[in-house]
């Protein structure tokens, strides 16, 4: 990570040579997204009018600048934080304190995101936001909790999670016994949809720092976990929030999805909008911190200066990724789903599958959860294989979602045997490669996901099935995002498994098949 040397302070060459590199990292994640879109524009098969692709390419610009800005500024102070919180608050032996402020923290991070909002708009029939938002807050600070607890108590996490998915399939029988199904996906999306980019960073870190007192002899498999136990508590809360709704109709108006043109009243309303809701989650994290160090951590000036100054770098990237992904991404990716699910549906599940791929690579909290199991495995899983498996498992599962539009099953028939494969492979693979799998789902399933795959789903939904399906078969894509990585970073872990067995067993044979006959002189 790009820390700024403590007897240098915030010199502008060590900020320009680390923001440098992010952008660089940023760019070549974002132009195979770019390329793919643009490649098909100019095809029959979705063909984009002239503004939209010189729209689309200025907000892939900016997206670079966005996304370079907040992955310096979590580098800078989203990391740095949640490790001092993580260590200061287990050295001072205050575990009442421990447990208050990660509940508190979950929660108030939680009712911030953005994208929980517009989930919570979305049942506003049956469900009333403010208690919907409240609620899944509430889910994601308990469970965050535990997840604190597990490292502490070094509780196998896997026991924890089978534990948890059962009573999660539980659920959702009786949902379906109830005649709620179309809430089923939606339930399944708010996993995905509240571990955003400012609390990826905030709770994987906090959970190294955490790990680092606690941990013991596996202080880096335990500092995982955090972000997939998150994950599940949405999607409890939603799934007992609509068994207890009642049975009224589910309203689901397709967005108006036009692409912005121009600096008018709509833009300035959408970015300012935007900065309300990103600033909301970045001054409730230096909230929080700024408590802890008043009466706990006690951190140097000279720290402080640095992680303000990370949190204006993660603050303004943000806001110029969300600005420019909703303002040329969602459109596009409408478009192109509606154009080819209307003209091409037999193609549209191998275009899914490419571009699901490359859009992964966008993602600002994919960069910072690969970068920081790169460090904490020492190397042992590159960022380049992280990446690959990510790559694979989104791709595999944005198809898949295409595919259910054709088939019209219920996205049960995939969850199911998904996670119970998913949890099968963690008896035989190595525990990190099961921590690293479950984080690995929660992170991929970000904004990017939720403004860009999302909208191509919706798109191909309204194309192939009419707007009035869209809830019952459109959602569910940001699950299965959350879904497939799981199985693809543990068949990394079960190669690495077969490849060390392989070379132990060909040593073997080597040894047993070397000549005996040999004449040892001994002086």
């Amino acid at each position: 990570m790009y820390y700024v040397p403590a007897a240098a302070g915030l010199r502008g060459f060590t900020i320009q040579k680390a923001l440098l590199d992010k952008l660089k990292e940023a760019l070549v994640s974002v132009l195979p997204v770019m390329g793919i879109v643009l490649l098909f524009s100019f095809t029959s098969l979705a063909r984009l009018e002239t503004h939209e692709r010189i729209v689309f390419v200025v907000c892939a610009f900016f997206l670079v600048i966005g996304t370079g800005l907040f992955n310096l500024g979590a580098d800078l102070a989203m990391s740095p934080i949640g490790k001092y919180v993580g260590v200061g608050l287990t050295k001072s032996k205050r575990m009442g304190i421990l447990v208050i402020t990660c509940f508190l923290m979950g929660v108030m991070i939680t009712v911030a995101e953005p994208d929980l909002s517009v989930l919570a708009g979305q049942i506003s029939a049956v469900v009333k936001p403010t208690m919907l938002i409240f609620t899944v807050g509430i889910g994601v600070g308990l469970f965050l909790v535990l997840a604190v607890i597990r490292i502490i108590m070094k509780t196998d996490l896997t026991a924890m999670l089978l534990f948890f998915y059962m009573i999660l399939f539980a659920c959702s029988a009786l949902l379906l016994t109830a005649g709620k199904q179309s809430f089923l996906p939606m339930a399944y999306d708010s996993g995905g949809v509240t571990t955003g980019p400012i609390t990826v960073p905030f709770i994987m870190a906090l959970g190294i720092g955490i790990a680092q007192t606690f941990g013991g002899r596996n202080a880096g498999q335990n500092s995982f976990g955090l972000i997939s136990l998150c994950s599940v508590g949405p999607i409890l809360a939603v799934l007992a929030l609509s068994l207890a709704a009642g049975n009224g109709e589910i309203v689901y108006p397709v967005p108006d999805y036009t692409m912005m043109q121009g600096l008018g009243s709509p833009f300035w309303h959408l970015l300012g909008e935007t900065a309300f809701d990103v600033a909301k989650s970045v001054l409730l994290v230096f909230a929080f911190f700024c408590v802890l160090q008043h009466f706990i951590l006690h951190l140097p000036l000279q720290k402080i200066v640095q992680i303000i100054f990370g949190l204006v770098f993660a603050f303004v990237g943000l806001v110029i990724f969300l600005v420019s992904v909703s303002i040329g991404f969602m459109p596009v990716g409408y478009r192109m789903g509606w154009l080819m699910g209307s003209s091409y549906a037999k193609v549209l599940p191998v275009f899914a599958f490419i571009l699901g791929m490359t859009a992964v690579m966008a993602e600002p909290a994919v960069h910072v959860l690969n970068q920081q199991v790169e460090e904490i495995t020492e190397g042992a899983v590159t960022r380049r294989q992280m990446m690959a498996a990510l790559a694979i498992g989104v791709g595999v599962s944005v198809a898949l979602s295409i595919l259910r539009l054709f088939f019209g099953f219920s996205l049960l028939y995939y969850l199911v045997p998904g996670y119970l494969l998913s949890l099968g492979l963690s008896f035989f693979v190595p525990k990190l490669y099961t921590a690293i799998a479950f984080d690995s789902g929660g992170v991929a399933s970000g904004p990017l996901t939720s403004s860009f795959i999302l909208p191509l789903a919706i798109g191909a939904c309204v194309a192939v099935r009419g707007a009035g399906d869209v809830l019952d078969f459109a959602f569910g894509v940001v699950a299965l995002v959350a879904m497939t990585p799981l199985i693809t970073i543990q068949a990394l872990g079960f190669r690495s498994i077969l490849s060390s067995f392989m070379r132990e067993r060909t040593a073997a044979r080597r040894i047993m098949s070397s000549d005996d006959r040999q004449i040892i002189y001994f002086r």
